[in-house]
């Protein structure tokens, strides 16, 4: 799988290859640096991939080498993490640089980016699980239609904004990688901040509550537009957990949504 690439890059392995359910990843060095070779299992992270090239370095890591599935992006060296950050002190820093860094990603470019993925289609699983499931999916549904009808901020989407997707680059900063290269309100990809399921106080409603002042704050965002916002894709994250199926999952995912629902009939 590596091989043709680290022969056409002229690539020299650094590390163990790391195998996750959408691409298959090796630390290799290019040129003396350290550099990720990255091979698409899927056709987001290819997608993914051509808006990394956009962005050309700024807020996310630079694209050395671009070829059918294969990527050679900049790797991050830092020993900084912002799940550790949020877990261990740090939270509301760690919020703020994920707002800072998508600040970043949503500035204007003067090239147009092709073909992005509308967010009307990136929802398009959340109305059925509703239908067949109710409740909670219902609610989250239902404010998921109101809002991709009227659009606000309308720019280049990350996706999935979250703390293992913004990474330490050391001198450069922390830098963003694996987009889902979306188009829609910039509001959509602070949500996130509040689902990820490896921070296990996102079910917390206090931190919810204070993480919530802190990202609109930040991101410049009126907070019933950003909690519906988290309605949205938690009801969403539910959805695509409960069609894997991961029952744990979707219903921590349905846990941020309640709290959110809550906090706007509050």
């Amino acid at each position: 799988m590596f091989a043709p690439y680290l022969d056409r890059w002229s690539l020299i392995a650094d590390g163990e290859p790391i195998i996750t359910h959408s691409s298959r990843l090796l630390p290799v060095l290019w040129q003396d640096r350290p550099a990720m070779l990255k091979v698409a299992a899927d056709i987001d992270e290819r997608y993914g991939a051509l808006l990394m090239q956009w962005w050309n370095g700024d807020g996310a890591a630079y694209v050395y080498a671009q070829e059918g599935d294969a990527v050679l992006l900049e790797r991050a060296t830092g020993k900084r993490s912002l799940l550790a950050m949020a877990m261990n002190g740090e939270d509301d820093e760690a919020s703020r640089i994920l707002c800072a860094t998508a600040a970043r990603l949503h500035a204007p470019r003067k090239k147009q980016l092709p073909d992005p993925i509308p967010l009307t289609r990136w929802f398009r699983d959340l109305e059925p699980a509703a239908g067949k499931h109710g409740g909670t999916l219902a609610d989250c549904s239902a404010i998921a239609n109101v809002l991709l009808a009227d659009q606000r901020d309308v720019t280049i989407l990350h996706g999935d904004i979250h703390h293992d997707n913004i990474l330490d680059f050391e001198a450069r900063g922390w830098l963003a990688i694996d987009p889902k290269r979306l188009h829609g309100e910039r509001g959509f990809d602070f949500a996130n901040i509040f689902a990820n399921e490896e921070l296990p106080v996102i079910t917390d409603p206090a931190r919810f509550r204070r993480q919530l002042a802190i990202v609109s704050a930040e991101a410049k965002l009126e907070p019933k537009r950003l909690l519906q916002w988290i309605a949205a894709y938690s009801g969403l994250s539910a959805a695509w957990f409960l069609g894997d199926p991961n029952i744990q999952k979707a219903e921590t995912a349905m846990t941020v949504a309640r709290i959110a629902l809550a906090e706007l009939e509050s």
